[in-house]
């Protein structure tokens, strides 16, 4: 998009574009988010900024009626292998926060100047900035959602110190933290409480029609008794699972049924006919946590669960012209292709294999169990270090001998293409249950469709039809799976 197309999709409030760039008004300071509902303002007044840390470093501030820190995150992070991509994922699990730019750096393999610069020439902010516009954020929701006390709630967000709390959140939402809170509507008599007991709530935004049944039907299917549950009926669904974290663990629910934005129409050089639906909405979820630090890393990893950053619209455009896959994409508009809270995790159940119930039997044997069991959530899925030694089958040993001493990287930036080879060399893993991984451990939209071979079902996945559905060869996989054409779960190849 040049800067004309990207003024016509904020003069008619597209919310497809909502995180995918920002605009900024010059005569008022103010960065938004393409659909801010706002009177649209003159195009000479208006900056586009490819970030929200960008347009905080140029000197605007965030509007407080569209919240555009809340945006869903571009989908160009979950695509994109490259330096960029990778330190985004990063950013997003907290790395700068934890380890700071060396660490970062450190990770992707490059300098710290080295990933400055580009990040810098990208997105118009370095790691630091990025991860500040982070920080922010987290605060905001928890002024808004917790009477926590400042100053724990300053150190909870990431802040260094309370000064530097309070500058940020003056300098990004020109307000003073508690004239933030005051603003939030809160219940009568709330002053001073902690999170309740059912957690900080939290609302985790989509862009475009959201399939929810489909992606609860599925993570019902596979959930891990002791780790995850699923309460209620098809349609008014909750998915529960246990959290382990840097700092801690937690408990996360989330609601299949959320909010969505009312729908608008798009300006007619901006339509993508394949896309049907609403124009994005919200998961309503809730989060208890063992340390407040851990807000910010289980939210991005809520998000990647769920594929909350995906685009559907540009899936849909893509797949939908393909004479396969076009009225499998109509009948099932913005269809998602989840991830996973853990990578590590979700290789040892790939690898073990079979129902949830063999999962569940190593959760029991070697799990940490919670202080106090909730419902059905009674464990931490175990980290692969503590099943090195365990009586497991050696496949699963090995791999989980491969993740502790750092063999195989499964970060929220690893290298895909690495370590997917490394997987693929272990013994007991192959290249199915490798490429697997990548797509839902590792987040890779552009895997999952096979090599030109023939699935069990006799289902042709042609190399040149392959190459038409990319990047986004693991949604076809899932329309596939969904029309039961490739039987669920099953990687071609």
């Amino acid at each position: 998009m040049d800067d004309e197309a990207r003024y016509e999709a904020v003069s008619s409030r597209d919310a497809r574009f909502d995180g995918e760039f920002f605009f900024a008004v010059t005569t008022t300071g103010i960065y938004c988010r393409p659909s801010c509902p706002a009177v649209t303002p003159k195009r000479v007044n208006v900056r586009f900024f490819p970030s929200a840390a960008a347009a905080q470093s140029a000197g605007f501030r965030a509007c407080r009626r569209c919240r555009p820190d809340a945006v869903p995150g571009s989908a160009a992070w979950n695509v994109r292998a490259d330096l960029v991509g990778r330190a985004m994922r990063f950013i997003g699990d907290g790395v700068v926060d934890r380890e700071g730019v060396g660490g970062l750096a450190q990770r992707l393999g490059y300098s710290a100047r080295q990933v400055q610069r580009q990040l810098t020439a990208e997105l118009g902010a370095g790691p630091v900035a990025l991860a500040r516009a982070r920080r922010a954020h987290t605060a905001r929701v928890l002024l808004q959602t917790t009477s926590l006390p400042v100053t724990e709630l300053a150190f909870a967000a990431g802040f260094a110190s309370i000064r530097q709390f309070n500058d940020t959140i003056r300098e990004i939402y020109a307000g003073t933290p508690s004239e933030l809170r005051a603003a939030a509507a809160r219940p009568r008599g709330s002053a001073g409480a902690r999170p309740s007991p059912s957690g900080i709530p939290l609302r985790l935004a989509y862009r475009g029609p959201y399939a929810a049944a489909e992606i609860f039907d599925f993570l019902q299917a596979r959930a891990v008794p002791g780790v995850e549950e699923t309460r209620g009926e098809r349609g008014d669904r909750t998915y529960r699972r246990t959290l382990r974290l840097t700092y801690g663990s937690g408990i996360a629910e989330v609601d299949e049924h959320g909010g969505t934005r009312p729908r608008r129409r798009p300006p007619a050089g901006l339509v993508c006919p394949a896309a049907r639906g609403a124009d994005g909405g919200w998961l309503e979820c809730r989060l208890r946590l063992t340390d407040l630090r851990d807000l910010s890393t289980a939210v991005q990893r809520l998000r990647r669960l769920f594929d909350l950053d995906a685009d559907p619209y540009a899936v849909a455009e893509r797949l939908g012209a393909d004479p396969r896959l076009g009225p499998l994409v109509a009948e099932r508009p913005g269809l998602r292709s989840p991830g996973t809270v853990d990578p590590e995790e979700l290789a040892v159940r790939t690898v073990l294999g079979g129902p949830p119930e063999r999962a569940a039997e190593l959760v029991r044997s070697y799990g940490k169990p919670l202080d106090v069991a909730d419902g059905g959530l009674t464990h931490l899925f175990p980290a692969p270090g503590e099943l090195t030694g365990a009586e497991v089958e050696e496949p699963v040993r090995v791999l989980c001998t491969a993740l502790a001493d750092g063999a195989v990287l499964l970060d929220a930036g690893a290298d895909r293409g690495a370590a997917e080879r490394a997987l693929a060399a272990l013994p007991g893993v192959g290249p199915r249950a490798a490429a697997y991984i990548r797509m839902r451990g590792l987040g890779d939209p552009d895997v999952g469709t096979g090599t030109g071979r023939g699935t069990q079902t006799g289902v042709e996945v042609a190399a040149g039809v392959e190459d038409a559905w990319r990047p986004w060869g693991a949604y076809a996989l899932h329309y596939l799976w969904s029309a039961g054409l490739v039987p669920s779960g099953e990687m071609p190849g």
